[in-house]
């Protein structure tokens, strides 16, 4: 009789085993690095609107700070301060950019003269842990308890 060459099936159980613990240990580390860089991106977006605000009001200073939806344009863009087209199509329509949604709205005073943006993960603890908000100070604040957040938030550094 011939001796039969290949795997018995423990030695194959054990291979698998080994991919799945090793599996297990890398996934969440996966997840982790992509919401870091979902609020990265988010964080970057937000200082696009803030740059894209000034920019608006510098170019129709009888309007001042607008809303996100005047900021973009629909493609082929033609400038105007219904449509400015500072920013991309995804941003000013509320659409989702890597996993957050962006707001931002002026003030009631005419011309506006101050704005507040937010940026908001779609899936709170999946595509991000921080919510974050900017206004015509520059500076971005964030909270972690997955409310709006404001103002008088911590800073982000």
């Amino acid at each position: 009789m011939k001796k039969q060459a290949g795997f018995s099936l423990i030695e194959l159980l054990i291979v698998v085993a080994i991919i799945l613990i090793i599996a297990a240990i890398a996934v969440p580390n996966l997840l982790r690095s992509r919401m870091a860089a979902n609020e990265a991106s988010a964080v970057g977006t937000l200082r696009t609107i803030n740059t894209a605000q000034v920019t608006y009001m510098t170019t129709y200073p009888a309007t001042g700070y607008t809303a996100l939806a005047a900021l973009g344009g629909a493609s082929p863009c033609t400038p105007a301060p219904a449509s400015a087209c500072i920013v991309d199509a995804t941003v000013s329509t509320g659409g989702a950019k890597s996993g957050y949604t962006f707001t931002s709205t002026p003030g009631s005073d005419v011309p506006a003269s101050t704005f507040g943006s937010n940026a908001n993960p779609q899936t709170f603890g999946t595509t991000g842990m921080r919510n974050f908000y900017s206004n015509n100070g520059f500076i971005i604040t964030y909270t972690t308890n997955g409310q709006t957040a404001g103002p008088s938030d911590s800073v982000l550094q």
